[in-house]
């Protein structure tokens, strides 16, 4: 039997994850929605297989899978999130997991990504392997795990970025991405505050620290 933990801090979350992994008959699913209390229940439980939900509330999936990790070091940890990862890439690697799921993933898309992970194959959502084949994630820092609730960029956030690395005006980004000039400044103000930065230039400089611009752009 394959047992599984999911920790998740949204009970719905938790729950219908649980309902497609118990659907199989080789499987079993147990839900915990308070990260704190995952390692004294593994105290006496042992999982086969984990889903850790990557931004929880005083532990987050990144710190959890190394807690994990210091007391069972073959565990098989899958990140289960629906946010953008390619900020957070090399950190998370770097913990241990095994693999990324993603929250929209179907039910066949879950025990398939589960099978894999138990044989050693990397698990890894389609959508963050072409943003990884673009974007130069490098090497991760003290910083950036200090940072990790607040360095992630959306894929609009990260679009917009890019072209202000090429030199454009927010009337020429928002002419480009067919959008107002409004919006682009408002993306602007969520990406400055993300980054810590008051500035374009502090904010390009930031973003090349952490690998948030596609390769050529880095280059430039």
């Amino acid at each position: 039997m394959i047992h599984v933990l999911i920790v998740d801090d949204h009970p719905a979350v938790g729950a219908g994850t649980r309902a497609m992994i118990d659907q199989e008959e080789d499987m079993k699913a147990t839900v915990l929605s308070d990260a704190e209390k995952v390692m004294a229940h593994l105290e006496e439980n042992s999982y086969t297989i984990y889903l850790i939900d990557l931004y929880m509330p005083k532990i987050n999936g990144v710190d959890l899978t190394k807690m994990i990790l210091q007391v069972d070091p073959d565990a098989k940890i899958l990140i289960y999130t629906g946010f953008d990862l390619v900020a957070h890439y090399n950190l998370l690697i770097e913990a241990g997991i095994a693999g990324f799921m993603s929250k929209t993933a179907t039910q066949e898309q879950l025990i398939t990504g589960i099978k894999c992970a138990l044989r050693e194959e990397v698990v890894i959502p389609l959508q963050l392997l072409k943003q990884l084949r673009r974007v130069n994630t490098g090497p991760s820092t003290s910083e950036g795990e200090e940072d990790l609730g607040d360095m992630t960029l959306s894929s609009k956030e990260q679009q917009i970025l890019e072209e202000v690395a090429k030199g454009l005006t927010n009337k020429a980004i928002a002419l480009n991405l067919s959008m107002s000039q409004r919006t682009i400044e408002h993306h602007l103000t969520k990406i400055f505050t993300k980054l810590g930065v008051s500035s374009r230039t502090e904010a390009l400089l930031k973003a090349r620290e952490y690998g948030l611009l596609s390769m050529q752009l880095m280059d430039t």
